[in-house]
């Protein structure tokens, strides 16, 4: 028995194993090719660098606008995030703790939208914007993103998962919907809320298209155009790739970074746990 239980658990540890070294590959390979010359990445044959390229690094810190580009992003995706958790908040807590008519039309509604694709709301937001002079701004980004469908449809149902009963003392207590919200809800959806918003902020944070329709001033680009317009198209460097593998590192970076501190919310919240014990 206890050979049979050793024997499954190396059988699970080599599968994990095996998942793994192809998860982190593409990540070792991209942070090697930073490493190399243009030489050195175009002959297959050399998977690990002659010797060191650090300069391709100080190039891309110090000689080109990547790290604007991040700082852009950044400032943008967590603007638009921190909003998206408030409008998401409120209209999941609404439709699962308020009752008024339409609330189920209404939630229809909003998952009817969710079905919509993506391009196919890129002319009216883009003919809105324009006609509000928010066109080349981080205004019009912020407010066009302001609100996450799915994000309303996770919170909701995890709202669903708290006792009506603590919402109700709450009610009896005094206490307003807004503290409701934050203070007894909030508290006990934690893990869907980090989930939430570590999937949204990835989302908001590696943006192309939507970004590249409504800017293209250089001061105003995200880490997304910036490295495909200055890196890749022909413009500061060309196609040189050990740059372009430097600049995809360091724009990883940030994401990698927050996973790591996130990541056991973030697998809660997949899991459904709402931090409640039975």
């Amino acid at each position: 028995m206890k050979i049979r239980t050793g024997i499954e658990k190396l059988g699970k540890g080599m599968i994990l194993l095996i998942f793994s070294i192809f998860t982190i590959f593409p990540f070792v390979w991209m942070i090697l090719s930073a490493l190399k010359t243009k030489a050195e990445i175009m002959d297959v044959r050399s998977f690990f660098p002659a010797e060191f390229q650090w300069h391709n690094f100080y190039q891309v810190i110090f000689e080109s606008p990547l790290l604007r580009y991040v700082g852009n992003s950044l400032f943008v995706s967590v603007i638009t995030l921190a909003l998206q958790i408030v409008t998401g908040a409120m209209i999941a807590y609404a439709i699962v703790f308020m009752n008024f008519k339409g609330k189920k039309a209404l939630f229809a509604v909003i998952m009817g939208t969710y079905m919509l694709p993506t391009a196919a709301t890129y002319i009216p937001s883009y003919i809105i914007l324009a006609n509000w002079n928010l066109l080349n701004t981080f205004t019009g980004l912020i407010i066009s993103n302001c609100v996450s469908i799915f994000g309303i449809f996770l919170l909701r149902q995890a709202f669903m998962q708290v006792p009506m009963g603590l919402i109700e003392a709450a009610r009896i207590d005094g206490a307003s919907s807004w503290k409701i919200l934050w203070r007894v809800v909030c508290p006990m959806t934690k893990s869907s809320f980090i989930t939430f918003g570590l999937m949204n902020f990835i989302t908001c944070y590696n943006s192309y298209m939507w970004p590249s329709l409504i800017t293209d001033a250089d001061e105003k680009m995200m880490v997304s155009q910036g490295l495909r317009k200055f890196f890749i198209e022909g413009g500061a460097y060309g196609t040189e790739w050990p740059l372009v593998m430097a600049g995809s590192t360091l724009i990883v970076l940030p994401l990698l970074i927050l996973f790591a501190f996130t990541q056991k919310w973030f697998i809660n919240g997949i899991g459904g746990d709402t931090g409640m014990k039975g």
